[in-house]
């Protein structure tokens, strides 16, 4: 059996890119995460990974040698604010994050590194200052990158959920490294998803309601601290779970029982709600992944999580490069590895 690599994950959050990772043939040494409630989920599914709960821009790795020269350091980051947003209360603190994540690759020097953020980061000419700042650091420190764009519903997750990415390696690994292909032919509509689920109370209309829920879902989105209670996202995004016969203001407690009469209205109002655990599994949480923490505190957990396939395929890439023969002198630190 080949050896397991070993990972640090930081913005750990519900788990999802760790699991993901952990699929894909690595093992964490640390896990990080300022949040008291993300830190229970990842104790409460995986008791035996040392979990630090504390803010990424105060911790010293010095306290913690296993997480020096691991094979990959992991981050899936806040959402990082444009360059013309810097210096807005709101902002500052997403981008200290990344900065603090690349700084900590000075610090622990991992043979890779994986960030996970919003597409326009990859993208949009609006980051380009943040992306100038990232390169010039992984240049310094003897790394080659790429950036690029999955969109999770290629990877079986069914969910419309586009992820800008870098991965940078170390020179003489880079060789070996291509962004992932997707893996499935035909995207995972809500309806097949949830049919299992909504028919788990012996609702007879199960059927005819999945059948109507015929697309792939929008991007969950865990919303803020600062907001409200659980719902599925803004307007536009209620719009397209209207569309599949669901109410995306709030979060169901329990799905249809058996004399639940599907209205089939065009208000809102009547429509189904789905549950936590479902929006867990369109985030393609395995069913024994328990995310701890009353309904709010949970939905958004699942909402900020990299879906597990997603961390898995590019977990994939990275290990097949981490585990290729070692070739120096490559010329420069770009690549043509752009995708999506």
């Amino acid at each position: 059996m080949t050896d397991r690599l070993s990972f640090v994950d930081v913005c750990s959050g519900a788990g999802g890119l760790a699991s993901g990772l952990e699929s894909a043939g690595f093992s964490p040494v640390l896990l990080l995460d300022n949040k008291q409630q993300a830190c229970e989920t990842l104790l409460a599914n995986r008791p035996h990974w040392k979990v630090v709960c504390e803010d990424l821009i105060d911790f010293l790795p010095d306290e913690h040698p296993e997480a020096f020269d691991v094979d990959l350091l992991s981050a899936g980051l806040p959402r990082v604010k444009s360059s013309a947003a810097v210096g807005r209360t709101d902002s500052d603190q997403e981008l200290r994050l990344l900065m603090a994540t690349v700084y900590l690759v000075h610090s622990i020097q991992p043979r890779a590194l994986l960030l996970e953020n919003l597409p326009a980061l990859v993208e949009s000419p609006a980051y380009a200052d943040i992306r100038d700042f990232i390169q010039k650091e992984l240049v310094h420190l003897g790394y080659r990158f790429c950036w690029f764009v999955l969109n999770a519903a290629d990877f079986g997750v069914p969910q419309e959920r586009r992820q800008g990415i870098l991965v940078a390696l170390k020179e003489e690994w880079f060789h070996g490294f291509a962004p992932p292909e997707p893996t499935v032919n035909e995207h995972v509509p809500v309806g097949r998803a949830l049919l299992r689920s909504m028919k788990a109370r012996g609702w007879r209309g199960a059927e005819d309601w999945a059948a109507h829920a015929s697309a792939v879902a929008p991007t969950l989105v865990g919303g803020s601290d600062n907001r409200g209670g659980a719902d599925l996202g803004p307007s536009g995004t209620k719009r397209a779970w209207a569309r599949m016969g669901v109410n995306a203001g709030a979060m169901a407690d329990e799905v249809p029982g058996a004399d639940y009469e599907w209205p089939r209205s065009d208000d809102p109002s009547q429509m189904i709600k789905i549950t936590v655990d479902q929006a867990a599994l369109l985030q393609s949480f395995s069913p024994e992944w328990r995310v701890t923490g009353r309904k709010t505190a949970r939905y958004r957990q699942i909402g900020h999580a990299t879906p597990p396939p997603v961390g898995e395929v590019i977990g994939t890439a990275i290990a097949t490069a981490l585990r290729s023969f070692p070739v120096r002198g490559a010329d420069g630190p770009y690549a043509p590895c752009r995708a999506g």
